[in-house]
């Protein structure tokens, strides 16, 4: 395989907010299930503490997924692309990944000029 390097969340390439998106996907599914954002920061914490943190363009303030709602995101594994601006979080999620309630934040889908709603929320 591929050489092995002591990881440093300073080394990923931010944007000028100094954001970098994350994906969470089911480890379990491969389920997409939400795409938010991390500064170096949140993904330090996301490593330390196995839930995954993000960080709240609206509120400007960190975010550990599942802290308010019980819907918590258990970090499986991060995962870094190819040109280290984006990351992939495989999770085990807990209940609904979206603040919708739904398992999912993509439930819409655009088909033939129309969007279509795919679930419902969770009861």
């Amino acid at each position: 395989m591929g050489e092995t390097r002591r990881f440093d969340p300073e080394a990923l390439r931010y944007d000028a907010a100094g954001l970098i998106p994350c994906i969470a996907q089911e480890v379990g599914t491969g389920e997409v299930l939400m795409l938010a954002w991390m500064n170096a920061e949140a993904v330090a914490r996301t490593l330390a503490t196995g839930r995954v943190t993000y960080w709240s363009r609206s509120r400007g303030d960190f975010w550990v997924k599942g802290e308010t709602s019980g819907h918590v995101q258990e970090l499986v594994e991060l995962r870094v692309d190819c040109d280290r601006d984006c990351l992939l979080a495989l999770v085990r999620q807990n209940g609904p990944a979206c603040h919708t309630n739904r398992r999912v934040c993509f439930y819409t889908a655009v088909r033939d000029g129309a969007e279509v709603e795919l679930m419902a929320p969770e009861a």
